[in-house]
């Protein structure tokens, strides 16, 4: 199952060869996390920034990729501070510059940050999700062939930037170009922040740390400010849009085409949310096979809690759900690939034209509303676990608080997830009105193709086992999807009819959009899931399958309302999927340590006592609690404040008396 889960034997060899150069690495040391000041954790985290330079100049990039995806799961502060230079900074040159362009930062030191670190401002106090009311200026001077960068307003301060606080020379700048007092909307520029050598900051801007944050304590997120600060015409990032000397400016034919490397991050974090969730459930599941609580029989061993019905139900629809997100992010991080390669060769006359721009829409839509759905799933599965693990949860040793609080921030960066997921009902209402127009649709919307065959149709299953089959369930969920991406689109167009503006339009109808977009992501990731099965090795399908069908109808009982409203099931079809919901748990339930197990994270990644592979939890939990904390002593302030308090003289108004009877 690990080799399958991994794309194979040699990809299962070096994650366990990369996990143990982390486990064997004291500057990678996190199991006393917990423990340390900020200005610690600060610093060790630029301890880890900087190791994991050192393996970036010398590893093949294959090589260093996977070990970015396990470092996200067991120091995500580090991954996102040493991310924002190679994945954002360095990503919107590699996207944006010219060849020239991308050869002089390169020199520069853009690859390795020798000589350079660099920061993503994009984000400003005022906006976020909004990119094109971003308030930060620059303005074209013609005579001295410079941009002046420029914070006009509080709310123009950029904000949440990662690594402006203490890490970073230099920022990839998101401002509104305006070259003879005509305004073009947001660019990129590269502006230097302070000198690499002295770190003093460069004239003209000033930066500060943003304070106190949820998670991800080793990010020094900061503000900055510019004020008149010149830059060479040569830092905008010219790929797409260009100015001239003489302030010529030069729209590229395909602006949208710009905006296809930013997919990326949406991307990346569907897998993230899976791989999150799996170390999450690798924790609850274990310790719920260690764990006793009570007993049936007087006089025998207490039951452990994965036997307990209620116990399976709250963990193992969630494991299956785990394999979903799996499944989707190799398919949808598969898409991105591909159509990252068709665009950096991609020309405006290029035949193949017309297909790429429909894929590009096609992701764009689609990673939108699977960022949030993962995302909030994941966050969901989290909690959920910390839950599950009873009062030993709280604490903060058992690794679920710190990964609820550090994960939790993907809801909102990279776009907030109620704005994506109406970025998806958007674009499921286009994909409804094409196909209403006769234009056929592709991919995971090619359902739209036969609304009208679909809007009739009924499950005819007579028996529990002829209704809990996974064609059943595929189509059940396109029939759903079906109806409701249709009463959006509906909604939208009665409300154009009766005299709003298209965008109004769509406001209008957020609430139906927001409800197709949730309805189609599940859906969505069903039908991944199935097409994840069918790939399996033969011995791998029947537990699978178990998973797969235990995803869709899990879902189905969860969405109910939906799927009686559209009458695909029957109230007695709904309560015999209800049913097997729980012989899936039941029977999944002797496989599920063995499946968490097939995702072969280390205890070093798993970093939490309750969530050993050998199941040693209590000793292991107390033994790190003692190792942290020495047995209580006298507190340094018993003299200044408790001594005085237990030793007050009583007032009147604090005697007890007691009523004689």
């Amino acid at each position: 199952m690990t080799y399958f889960l991994d794309g194979g034997k040699q990809n299962t060899l070096l994650n366990e060869k990369l996990m143990l150069s982390f486990e064997r690495d004291p500057v990678m040391k996190t199991i006393d996390q917990n423990d340390l000041s900020l200005a610690e954790i600060r610093e060790r985290t630029m301890q880890k920034v900087a190791r994991m330079a050192t393996y970036l100049a010398s590893e093949p990039v294959s090589h260093f990729k996977a070990r970015m995806n396990i470092l996200t799961l067991f120091d995500p502060a580090a991954w996102t501070r040493f991310g924002v230079h190679i994945g954002l900074f360095f990503g919107a040159l590699q996207g944006q510059s010219t060849p020239e362009q991308f050869s002089h930062w390169v020199s520069k030191g853009a690859i390795t940050m020798n000589g350079m670190a660099g920061c993503f401002a994009m984000t400003e106090l005022g906006h976020g999700s909004n990119v094109a009311g971003l308030e930060t200026t620059a303005t074209y001077d013609e005579a001295s062939e410079e941009f002046i960068i420029h914070t006009p307003t509080v709310t123009a301060t950029k904000w949440w930037i990662g690594g402006a606080a203490q890490t970073c020379t230099h920022a990839a700048v998101y401002a509104n170009l305006i070259v003879k007092g005509k305004s073009y909307g947001p660019k990129t520029f590269i502006v230097q922040l302070r000198d690499p050598k002295t770190f003093q900051l460069m004239p003209g801007v000033v930066c500060g740390d943003i304070g106190a944050k949820m998670g991800r304590h080793g990010i020094d997120n900061g503000w900055i400010q510019f004020t008149h600060v010149r830059i060479p015409r040569s830092h905008m990032l010219m790929k797409h849009a260009k100015v001239k000397a003489d302030g010529t400016v030069i729209q590229p034919p395909l602006q949208q085409l710009a905006y296809g490397a930013l997919i990326g991050g949406r991307v990346s974090m569907i897998f993230d949310s899976a791989n999150i969730s799996k170390k999450a459930l690798t924790i609850a599941i274990r310790y719920a096979a260690v764990r006793r609580q009570f007993g049936s029989k007087p006089g025998q061993p207490e039951t452990k809690l994965l036997d307990y019905v209620i116990h399976q139900h709250r963990l193992i629809p969630m494991l299956a759900r785990a394999f979903a997100m799996h499944f989707t992010g190799i398919e949808v991080t598969a898409m991105y690939d591909t159509l990252m390669q068709r665009m950096d060769t991609l020309g405006p006359k290029d035949k193949d034209l017309d297909d790429v721009l429909n894929s590009l829409k096609e992701l764009h839509g689609t990673s939108a509303g699977l960022k949030a759905f993962c995302t909030w799933n994941a966050l969901d599965t989290i909690d959920q676990c910390r839950q599950s693990l009873g009062g030993h949860g709280y604490s903060a040793y058992a690794g679920l608080a710190s990964l609820y609080s550090d994960f939790a921030v993907q809801c909102t960066w990279e776009g907030d997830n109620t704005i994506l997921t109406l970025q998806a009902g958007r674009y499921l209402i286009s994909c409804f009105r094409e196909a209403k127009a006769g234009v056929k649709q592709a991919g995971g919307v090619a359902y739209l193709n036969n609304v009208d065959k679909l809007l009739n149709a009924r499950c005819v299953g007579k028996t529990p086992e002829e209704v809990c089959r996974l064609d059943v369930i595929a189509e059940a969920y396109q029939v759903v999807a079906a109806n409701v991406v249709k009463k959006a689109g509906e909604d939208f167009e009665a409300n154009v009819k009766r005299g709003l503006k298209e965008d109004e339009a769509y406001e209008e109808c957020s609430q139906a959009r927001l409800y197709a977009a949730k309805i189609h992501s599940y859906g969505y990731l069903f039908h991944r899931f199935k097409d994840g099965l069918q790939k399996a090795p033969e011995a791998l399908k029947p537990v699978l399958q178990k998973l797969c069908l235990l995803y869709g109808l899990h879902h189905i009982v969860e969405l109910s309302g939906a799927f009686l409203q559209y009458e695909f099931f029957n109230p007695r079809q709904i309560d015999w999927i209800r049913a097997h919901v729980s012989s899936l748990c039941r029977a999944i339930r002797k496989d599920a340590v063995p499946l968490t197990d097939a995702f072969n994270y280390s205890d070093f990644i798993i970093n939490s006592p309750l969530g050993r592979y050998d199941g040693n939890v209590y000793e292991s939990y107390f033994n790190l609690v003692q190792t942290a904390h020495k047995p209580a002593q006298v507190p340094e302030y018993f003299g200044r404040l408790t001594q005085p308090f237990l030793n007050r003289k009583a007032s009147q108004e604090e005697s007890l008396e007691l009523e004689d009877d």
